[in-house]
């Protein structure tokens, strides 16, 4: 699918939008000063499963424990009111990551900060209930992270109840005709079930549950991956325009770069569960310096480039559970050389930019 159709559907649908409220004033993104602490900060984030067979199975057959590392040593900030968009092939630990963030999984190495608090020593406490209310999650698919039991009106209030936040009946069915209005529902939907609604309704209402508790930050696990072009348009600028609204912190997560390049403000690219580039969107997208980057952005088909030859994203990743030494991108890089064989690549900053590449490093690209 061309990247330029959905780029082109997301603004028809902003403009369309602009047009229908143009007498109501948005409110400006909170930007948050220089010198303020990023609200999200990880530090050598790491997960590790053990995906080894039977303790039996292995003594019978000789065969040693398999460890999946699916993430190793992954480090960013998000400031507050902004969004970070990870991005990468299948299996490469974006999805981990998103678990990761909002306490489902528990890091082997590594941490992560939020708002200067310790995030998994306080999920362990009293104190992470009311971290929880602040760290909220949009899953994948909404055909499957829907109650299909519940109606609407039971699904988003959930939350409300399971805090504490609102328990009273009609408080509670005013908050959530009010959190159905926010995502472009009406509150006569509060009544139905999830298979009543199309598959951009369900992902609504989904939003409107993860808003339900008032957070701060949002953890967008390929949101719209599930949804046709013209929705995706339609629940890209409901999230951009309650990102304006509210001040939300953003980690999106998506394989579509187009996507990536409407919602996003830094980019991080994953490759076999590290970093390989870290940088401003424009800058990425306009000077992307990494040969996996170069690789992902050639392999975008692109209207005003027909007849042109395409670079496809050659090659497959390596087996995760038998990585390869040095660099993992070094099968499959065109400018690999002895060091890039043996040594792993540190994530370093060079030129304003975060990258791990020994070509980019010793100025051979």
């Amino acid at each position: 699918m061309s990247s330029n159709l959905i780029e082109k559907a997301v603004q028809a649908q902003a403009e369309r939008q602009a047009a229908a409220h143009a007498d109501v004033a948005h409110p400006q993104p909170l930007a948050a000063p220089a010198d303020e602490a990023p609200l999200v900060r990880a530090t050598d984030l790491a997960k590790t499963f053990d995906v080894s067979a039977p303790w039996l199975n292995r003594v019978i057959e000789r065969q040693p424990r398999q460890l999946l590392r699916a993430v190793d040593g992954v480090s960013f900030d998000i400031p507050r009111g902004q969004t970070l968009a990870l991005v990468g092939e299948s299996g490469c630990g974006k999805s981990t990551v998103a678990r990761l963030l909002v306490g489902l999984y528990e890091p082997t190495r590594g941490g992560f900060e939020f708002d200067g608090l310790d995030a998994h020593a306080a999920f362990k406490t009293p104190q992470g209930r009311h971290l929880r209310r602040r760290i909220q999650m949009i899953f994948q698919d909404p055909y499957a992270s829907l109650n299909p039991r519940w109606i609407v009106e039971d699904i988003i209030a959930e939350p409300l109840r399971e805090h504490g936040i609102e328990t009273e009946p009609v408080a509670l069915r005013e908050r959530v005709d009010e959190l159905l209005k926010s995502v472009g529902l009406s509150p006569l939907d509060r009544v139905k079930y999830p298979h009543q609604f199309s598959g951009g309704q369900r992902q609504r209402i989904s939003i409107a549950r993860a808003l339900a508790t008032q957070p701060e930050f949002l953890v967008c696990d390929e949101p719209t991956s599930a949804l046709d072009v013209s929705v995706q348009a339609q629940v890209l600028n409901i999230m951009k325009d309650l990102q304006r609204e509210r001040g939300l912190t953003y980690l999106f997560i998506s394989h579509n770069l187009a996507v990536v390049r409407h919602v996003s403000d830094q980019v991080g690219v994953m490759y076999l569960g590290r970093l390989v580039e870290l940088a401003p969107k424009h800058t990425l997208f306009d000077t992307p310096r990494h040969p996996y980057t170069r690789m992902l952005l050639d392999a975008i088909p692109k209207m005003h480039d027909t007849g042109r030859a395409r670079t496809p994203v050659s090659g497959e990743v390596p087996n995760p559970l038998n990585p390869p030494d040095g660099c993992a991108f070094n099968p499959r890089c065109p400018h690999v050389n002895e060091r890039c064989r043996v040594e792993r690549p540190n994530l370093l900053t060079l030129g304003g930019i975060r990258i791990a590449c020994h070509a980019v490093e010793e100025g051979r690209i």
